[in-house]
């Protein structure tokens, strides 16, 4: 999620102890020192922890079962110092226990850890959690008691009738928007995150995610295809005929689709980069096909707010060329997958989709600016990668030779997060380019096979250059360096399915154990033994910036459900007081804190979601 500057962040004790952040007096005394997955490991899969732990010399290690017999033994690796924690480190391996069962435990040195699970498919219900994330985050309809685990959870609809007119007015630098003469219907979609916006870009990374990961698991084939198979997910569509991952993506398709602006519409838009600060220069031009870039509210609503009881007035923002690309990208990979499930929908994505891109070709300089309060920015002042992904999808959705020409002009052609001069840059809504050559080298199409050979080799090089981050962390994370951004945990399993993808293209073990370093990573095996992921492990995520799942709060408002991921650890942009108060006293991965009003550390959103439930899907595909 983006800064939202102007919300107030509830007041945070933090204690600091040396470089690392300590949890709250009722939970200190449970961090250990053996960090390791709070979910388990898979039978025959990697087993590994890291250790805190300032001995030079490696330590003995040995795995006892629930009835305290020994089922391995050996000693620690010294990792040393771990620059992104600043901690002093080992590291234990002991993938040979290959016997399943609960109680494990695994004793290094002095050290202890707590009891463990080894398991053929440790994370199953892991995705289906993940998954329901987004339906209890939907607007527009009931959150109906018979979907959810508990019936605190249940909630009226939020904005079920949402008409919307566009902005007017003065916004927060001075430009005077002089709003416009329609209304659009656009209710429905996924609430962003903590708040009640919605947003066209984030929502269009999410959605590819979700539909990644279906369209990943029918190209492979086996039980994986049928994972989310109408029924396996606890949602309003199930008995409709349809695979349920395809229904929870629909219904926020179905609000993108809403977003898309009349034919014949001309609004005065920012045209060009321009200052910062200051007012914008506004210019009028034709808008018709282009999508508005979000709907929100026209002030920040207090924590805690249901949906339902949000009384603010809710305004379409103004259109951008990058929110217009992410509807032309999902509305053709929408279109292609559809086809054979629903042709009607089919034909409406594709319309949408191409209406969009030709209002972009048409205004390629249309940006978004963080100047409204109410909402968050999502600014952009580089498309180039929204236009790759954009004519990707569309070719890879008709095959057409003229998307073909128009890719091998741009920069990215085949390019992966790595691949030198046409590196696409990590997976992230700003940041999209990577999405098109994915694509390219998972969907069927009529690219060349040198091209699809030459895309999935550049992937799988982006791949080995995570698992190489990975290496030379202490705990094992797919993410070097020691700058760790809003939104880490969303950034690392982005980075995972860039793994899992090269896993499938190679067949390459390495790759597929990378995943599991990375959710690992966000499940227990960090410096703070802190599972981000609510309702999973001994150390949960429990109170994450959300307006309805606010009962730290207030008691009145519910717990989160599980399978909410944090944001996590953050260094690059400390917003809220919580972060500011740890601000030059923690390391990059000890920047966080399970509170509320730590929005820049423990927001939840979309976008970050969805890359859980496409890793924990690809893991239990085996």
């Amino acid at each position: 999620m983006k800064l939202k500057t102007g919300l107030l962040a509830a007041a945070a004790v933090t204690t600091i102890l040396g470089a690392m952040w300590v949890a709250p007096a009722a939970h200190a005394d449970d961090i250990q020192a053996v960090r390791m997955s709070q979910v388990g490991f898979e039978t025959q899969g990697p087993k590994t922890a890291t250790v805190a732990d300032a001995s030079r010399r490696p330590l003995p290690w040995r795995v006892v079962d629930a009835s305290g017999r020994e089922m391995a033994a050996g000693e620690s690796v010294v990792f040393g110092a771990d620059a992104a924690s600043d901690q002093p480190v080992h590291t234990v391996l002991f993938s040979q226990v290959q016997t399943p069962g609960e109680g494990y435990r695994l004793i290094v040195g002095a050290h202890e850890s707590r009891p463990f699970r080894i398991a053929d498919h440790p994370h199953r219900s892991l995705q289906y959690d993940a998954l329901a994330y987004f339906y209890q985050n939907r607007a527009g309809i009931e959150i109906s008691a018979d979907h959810v685990a508990r019936p605190d959870l249940a909630r009226p609809a939020g904005h079920a009738q949402e008409t919307a007119t566009c902005f007017s007015g003065t916004d927060k630098a001075g430009t005077t928007w002089p709003g416009c003469d329609y209304s659009l219907d656009v209710h429905g979609g996924w609430y962003d995150a903590g708040d009640h916006g919605k947003y066209v870009v984030n929502g269009g990374i999410a959605t590819w995610m979700l539909l990644n990961a279906y369209e990943r698991a029918q190209a492979k084939g086996g039980p994986g295809a049928a994972a989310f198979a109408d029924g396996k997910a606890d949602i309003p569509e199930a008995g409709n005929g349809v695979d349920d991952l395809l229904d929870e993506a629909r219904y926020e398709i179905e609000f993108l689709l809403r977003m898309q602006i009349p034919d014949g519409v001309t609004l005065a838009v920012p045209v060009g980069v321009q200052s910062a600060e200051g007012p914008l220069t506004l210019t009028p031009i034709d808008v018709g096909g282009m999508a508005h870039h979000k709907v929100h509210d026209a002030r920040w609503t207090p924590l805690p707010t249901a949906p339902a009881d949000d009384r603010e007035t809710r305004y379409l923002y103004p259109p951008s060329t990058a929110a217009t690309l992410n509807l032309a990208a999902v509305g053709a990979q929408c279109a292609r997958i559809w086809r054979t499930i629903d042709v009607d929908f089919a034909r409406r994505c594709a319309a949408a989709s191409q209406r969009a891109y030709r209002a972009a070709l048409r205004n390629r300089e249309v940006f978004a600016w963080d100047r409204f309060e109410g909402g968050g920015g999502y600014g952009d002042t580089d498309v180039s990668d929204e236009f790759y992904w954009a004519t990707a999808e569309l070719y890879a959705a008709t095959g057409a030779e003229a998307y073909l020409t128009a890719l091998k002009t741009s920069p990215y052609y085949l390019g992966g997060p790595r691949s030198g001069a046409t590196a696409t840059g990590d997976p992230g809504w700003a940041s999209v380019a990577s999405l098109g050559s994915m694509t390219l080298a998972l969907v069927p199409s009529p690219l060349p096979d040198a091209d699809r050979a030459r895309v999935r080799a550049n992937l799988a090089a982006g791949a080995r250059a995570y698992l190489e981050e990975g290496w030379a962390s202490g705990y094992g994370v797919p993410f070097g360096g020691a700058q760790y951004p809003w939104g880490s945990n969303g950034a690392i399993l982005s980075r995972a399915v860039v793994m899992g993808l090269a896993f499938d293209f190679t067949g390459e073990w390495e790759y597929r154990n990378g995943v599991i370093q990375a959710l690992d990573y966000v499940l227990g095996r960090n410096p703070l033994d802190q599972s981000y992921v609510s309702g999973y492990g001994d150390r949960p995520m429990r109170n994450p910036h959300h307006r309805f799942w606010a009962h730290a709060a207030d008691p009145a408002y519910p717990t989160p459900p599980a399978g909410a991921l944090s944001g996590g650890p953050n260094n690059q942009a400390m917003a809220d007081e919580v972060a500011q108060g740890l601000s030059g006293h923690c390391r990059a991965q000890t920047c966080w804190a399970d509170d509320i009003g730590a929005y820049s550390l423990n927001e939840v959103a979309i976008n970050w979601n969805a890359p859980l439930v496409w890793t924990a899907a690809f893991l239990d595909d085996h």
